[in-house]
Order: C-alpha cells, then sequence, then structure tokens
C-alpha cells in the first residue's frame, strides 16, 4: 500500500487544505498523535479538542465522522443522520479506502470521496486540531472552517 499514506497521505492533506484556502498549519509530532489522547498531550491542548476520524462503512464507501477526541461516536446516529446502514471498518479496509492508515486519517484528502459527518460539539471548541494523513501530523482549523471546507452534515454524533 505504498504511496497512500505516510509522507503522500500528509502530501495530500496539504494539497487538500491549500485548494481550498485553508493555511498550510500541519505540523509533525515525532512522538504520535495516534489517538486522541496522544494528539493532545503532543499539543498542549484538550482532548475534546481534537477532530478524530472514525471510519465506518456503507456498503463499499466509507463514512468518516469527524469527532471530538472526548466523544464516542453513536452509530445509530450516524445512520440517522446520513439515512444509511453503517458497520465498524477493519483496518486495511480503510488503507485502501482512504488512503490513510488509522490513527492519521484526516477529514479530508481521501483517495475516494467518503460521506462525512461532523461532530455539532466540536463547534464550541477553539481551536481544534485534526490528523494530516499519518499517526505523527495534525493541522491546526477552527471548527465552522473544517466544517464548511469539508462539506460535512453537521451533527450530534455523541453517544450518550
Amino acid at each position: 500500500m505504498s504511496g497512500v499514506s505516510g509522507a503522500r497521505g500528509v502530501d495530500r492533506v496539504r494539497a487538500a487544505l491549500l485548494a481550498a484556502e485553508h493555511p498550510d498549519t500541519i505540523a509533525e509530532f515525532p512522538a504520535g498523535t495516534r489517538t486522541a489522547a496522544d494528539a493532545a498531550q503532543a499539543i498542549g491542548c484538550t482532548v475534546a479538542q481534537i477532530a478524530k476520524s472514525i471510519v465506518f462503512r456503507a456498503g463499499e464507501r466509507a463514512v468518516v465522522v469527524i469527532a471530538s477526541g472526548v466523544n464516542r461516536v453513536d452509530g445509530k446516529k450516524v445512520e440517522a443522520a446520513l439515512g444509511v446502514a453503517v458497520r465498524r471498518a477493519d483496518a486495511d479496509w480503510v488503507r485502501s479506502v482512504t488512503g490513510f492508515a488509522i490513527g492519521g486519517v484526516a477529514p479530508l484528502g481521501h483517495v475516494s470521496p467518503p460521506l462525512l459527518l461532523f461532530d455539532r460539539d466540536l463547534l464550541e471548541l477553539h481551536p481544534i486540531w485534526a490528523a494530516a494523513g499519518s499517526p505523527s501530523h495534525v493541522f491546526r482549523t477552527e471548527a465552522s472552517l473544517l466544517a464548511r471546507i469539508t462539506g460535512a452534515t453537521i451533527a450530534d454524533v455523541r453517544q450518550e
């Protein structure tokens, strides 16, 4: 799967950010940002400010839920918001469909266009940080800007 992860993944995210007229705010954290807790510790922000990407399957199409790092995503809420049945995706499928390894799935720059859902809770946080195509790269942004440039549907996705 070389060519769809690592440096090329970061390059795709950078190109997508610049195409959307978003500043290149990508930063590398060699210790890793694979989990929301790891990312928050490396960056020096709260776990809530990490915009994690949770990938589901809707048939052969990826559903990427951009969620606050403190929230567990409710699959039934995802299905209701998008009107499709979803199931968890395994790591190999995520890599082949998004072009990113789990821990580095970005909200944009995918190799195949996913359905996107944006956690309403992120809109209350400033700034937020999202994966930038590898498990050690993130980018800084504002939630409303990220929702706009991804075209994601905004919804309540938090598991109660």
